[in-house]
């Protein structure tokens, strides 16, 4: 897969630096860490509203992303719906990688 938001994300874990999974990601977006959540295009509505919930209350900006569990896998050696960047120098070029690559959408909330 030769996809520059992928090859980003895959760096950012090897910097430790994502937070993957449900709980992982409750952690850090609840911890104050996260700067960025991305929700995969098969993850359930169930937990998509749950983490996009939470996110939005901490003024986190979500991306759903064109990406499914299996892409993530493939890319990062581990199986998650939903995870967080948890660093602003991956953050930003990762969502102007997504952007670019119209890889994913901001999800845009009503206050």
């Amino acid at each position: 897969m030769n996809d520059s938001a992928l090859n980003l994300l895959g760096l950012c874990r090897r910097a430790g630096r994502l937070s993957l999974g449900h709980d992982a990601c409750k952690q850090a977006l609840n911890g104050g860490r996260a700067r960025l959540c991305i929700i995969c295009s098969d993850a359930s509505e169930r937990l998509s509203d749950e983490i996009s919930g939470i996110a939005q209350t901490k003024e986190i900006p979500v991306y759903d992303v064109k990406y499914s569990m299996l892409d993530i896998k493939q890319a990062l050696s581990f199986k998650a719906a939903v995870f967080t960047v948890d660093d602003d120098g991956f953050a930003k070029p990762l969502i102007a990688k997504l952007k670019e690559n119209q890889s994913g959408e901001e999800r845009i909330y009503d206050k």
